[in-house]
């Protein structure tokens, strides 16, 4: 029998047009990876580009939940657009420093400091003269 823990909150909010902030409290694993996986798809349907994951209030994680993080950056990556891990945990930065994924996907404090490096990401378009 499996052990019952906290089931996964995710709770979606646009900073912007094209970014989802994606706040996420709980264990982010096998049981409950599908579910967090099933956000992200939902939000790039929606054509959401940047994908802030704020895991401040992710207790653990394991290879389930790194494997979507991956997942959504390399579609992210395509379109293109980026994904940003947003102030994790001790024990969930160690994982990601670990398995180097945090060498592949920048790590944010706050939010702010991630919508600036998409603005410098970003070229500027401008606007055609009229």
């Amino acid at each position: 029998m499996a052990i019952a823990h906290n089931p996964l909150s995710v709770e979606v909010s646009l900073p912007r047009e094209d970014v989802a902030l994606v706040r996420v409290e709980g264990h982010l694993d096998l049981d409950t990876a599908t579910e967090f996986q099933a956000h992200l798809a939902n939000q790039l349907h929606h054509g959401r580009k940047h994908f802030l994951l704020d895991l401040s209030e992710v207790p653990f994680m394991d290879s389930s939940g790194m494997n979507i993080i991956l997942r959504v950056y390399q579609e992210a990556r395509e379109l293109p657009g980026s994904v940003h891990v947003i102030n994790p945990t001790a024990p969930v930065r160690r994982v990601l420093d670990l398995t180097g994924v945090s060498l592949t996907v920048p790590i944010s404090e706050k939010v702010d400091e991630a919508l600036a490096l998409i603005d410098q990401g970003q070229p500027q378009v401008e606007a055609p003269d009229s």
